[in-house]
């Protein structure tokens, strides 16, 4: 998906990166500051948040299943 960087959508796609700490500097910044003015992204942020600090719970046998 395409479209200005400060669209929701475009954040939303940006998530997981950010949560990971993947994107650039001046990306994550970008998206830092989309995050305190749009509540849709940042309950999305949360979930992600949330799925990312599982991860490590996971097993290579739960991955194959």
């Amino acid at each position: 998906m395409t479209g200005h960087p400060e669209e929701g959508p475009h954040m939303r796609q940006l998530l997981g990166a950010y949560v990971l700490d993947a994107l650039p500097a001046a990306e994550a910044r970008t998206v830092a500051r989309h995050l305190t003015s749009c509540e849709r992204c940042a309950a999305d942020y949360a979930a992600v948040a949330e799925a990312a600090a599982l991860l490590p719970l996971l097993t290579e046998e739960d991955l194959l299943e």
